[in-house]
């Protein structure tokens, strides 16, 4: 995906009055309210919260006579842009998104602690959002972020590709989901070159799932890099197998996130991993060759390990923060009690959100609309993120894939490439 911002409302564009972007930008008549909030985040979290009609957000704006002006990144540069401007005296940006595994102590510093302001006008029932999301949001005892998104990973698969190869059940043990991957790496009847498994090569949640799948990690939540490092082979050998045996894209270096959703749609793969709000989407009628026909599991753990272990899917949550030098904090948090309320959070995860209240997975709305809430409820009961936060966790984590692409692609043997991932890693892990 594109680094690029889908809409960069500068500090000097706004100044200068470029209401042609934010008109274009917001879903009402910015020009008529008297309060602009402006809000940094990605596209997702735009989306989510509908528009038009469906907007779940016109009772407050009118009540606040205010306008939402959103800018959107892709994760990363959008994580730079909101510490950037947490960093400067002043910011025009009243909530900046948060991913879970960014705040350090020192990052944390950068945003209002949100304790008082929610003893003083509390969100909604707020015990009702699970408390993993919302202990990976409180640092040095602070609360910075109040849990909006999660995005759990399930393993999406094909059923009439699956049934096409002859396979009447999804996987249940990782090894029968590389096995199943190399059956369905065939041409299916419509002529259409298939590829058991597609998997992005830039993001560490795969390579991290397939080691937790054998028990090991990359880092564990108490900050041991590598714990088990024989599970770490193992989940490596794994892929680097599945290459080999062209169940996973010979394209694989290159290979991006959207392909995924892509090639599920195409039935151009018959397995990949993916968050379980992408259900939707990959059976959206108008997009994809097989809708109703994508279903989605729990990611499968070794055979070894089977009923002594729980699997530990990946998951990555997002959280409102408000910058300690924002201009207007209460309105700022006006809205993130707003979008934290039971029905917007209802309504973000009918729009494909993965709701981080335990009670929006009960309501049979949501259920009647999707197929996977239950499932998704049960992974979240176990999932963790892909590593902890530190100060040098994204600089690991761009380490550890460079080895993991070499050791797939079979440029260097697994076990020099985790000894190499142990070596250089070491040197960025707190003290």
């Amino acid at each position: 995906m594109s680094n690029k911002p889908a809409t960069d409302v500068t500090r000097r564009s706004f100044m200068a009055g470029a209401a042609g972007t934010a008109a274009a930008l917001a879903t009402g008549p910015a020009l008529a309210a008297g309060k602009t909030l402006n809000v940094l985040s990605h596209k997702v979290h735009q989306t989510v919260l509908g528009s038009g009609d469906s907007d779940p957000l016109k009772d407050w704006r009118k009540a606040n006579d205010a306008e939402i002006t959103f800018t959107t990144f892709d994760s990363n540069p959008l994580q730079d842009r909101l510490f950037r401007e947490a960093s400067l005296k002043e910011t025009e940006y009243g909530v900046g998104y948060l991913i879970d595994n960014r705040p350090t102590s020192q990052i944390a510093a950068l945003f209002e602690p949100l304790d008082a302001l929610q003893k003083q006008d509390p969100i909604e029932d707020f015990g009702d959002i699970a408390p993993g999301l919302v202990q990976g949001m409180t640092v040095d005892g602070k609360l910075i972020g109040i849990p909006v998104r999660h995005a759990t990973q399930g393993l999406f698969y094909n059923e009439a590709l699956l049934e096409e190869a002859g396979i009447s059940a999804p996987p249940t043990t990782l090894e029968e989901l590389i096995e199943q991957a190399k059956k369905t790496t065939f041409t299916s009847k419509a002529g259409t070159p298939v590829t058991g498994m597609v998997l992005a090569s830039d993001l560490a949640v795969f390579p991290v799932m397939f080691a937790r799948a054998y028990g090991g990690d990359f880092i564990s939540p108490d900050l041991k890099l590598v714990p088990d490092r024989a599970a770490l082979e193992s989940g490596l050998s794994a892929l680097r197998g599945m290459f080999e045996s062209g169940s996973l894209p010979r394209s694989y270096a290159t290979t991006k996130n959207d392909d995924q959703v892509t090639w599920l749609q195409q039935g151009r793969a018959a397995f990949t991993v993916l968050p379980f709000a992408r259900g939707a989407q990959l059976n959206n009628p108008e997009q994809s060759k097989f809708a109703g026909k994508i279903r989605a599991v729990e990611f499968p753990i070794a055979a070894g390990l089977k009923g002594k272990m729980p699997m530990a899917s990946v998951v990555e949550a997002w959280a409102m923060s408000i910058p300690k030098n924002a201009k207007d904090k209460a309105l700022a948090w006006s809205f993130i009690r707003e979008v934290s309320s039971k029905r917007v959070t209802l309504g973000m995860a009918v729009n494909g959100n993965g709701p981080v209240r335990v009670s929006t997975y009960a309501d049979e709305s949501l259920k009647a609309k999707n197929a996977l809430a239950a499932t998704e409820a049960r992974v979240l009961a176990t999932a963790r993120g892909a590593f902890p936060p530190f100060p040098e966790a994204a600089r690991a984590q761009a380490t550890f894939l460079e080895e993991v692409q070499l050791a797939v692609l079979g440029r260097k043997p697994v076990k020099d490439a985790v000894g190499a991932i142990i070596e250089r890693v070491k040197p960025m892990m707190p003290a």
